[in-house]
């Protein structure tokens, strides 16, 4: 019984691991998303992603295909690098 608990936990735990999606802002580019996840629009409706894994939303404003990236960042010049770094912690709620 302790060991079936105990694997059960670790594969939950695997699980949890291999579920995490990777979002990753590429300079003069679109943010990068690679895993298991979901997007939803502000009504919470799910966009259908056809079983991708990976996809580049638009961070330069200019894609005819919004939220999702189609290349205009290239085409209209957008510039804007992203460097990792700590941010400050959150203001508390009132």
């Amino acid at each position: 019984m302790y060991w079936t608990i105990l694997l059960q936990r670790v594969k939950i735990r695997r699980a949890t691991i291999r579920e995490m999606a990777k979002i990753t802002p590429i300079s003069n580019g679109p943010i990068r998303i690679e895993g298991e996840f979901t997007i939803h629009d502000q009504q919470g409706n799910e966009f259908g992603l056809a079983g991708r894994t990976v996809i580049s939303l638009c961070r330069c404003g200019q894609s005819a295909n919004k939220p999702f990236c189609d290349g205009a960042h290239a085409r209209t010049g957008f510039q804007d690098t992203c460097v990792a770094r700590e941010l400050p912690p959150p203001k508390p709620k009132l």
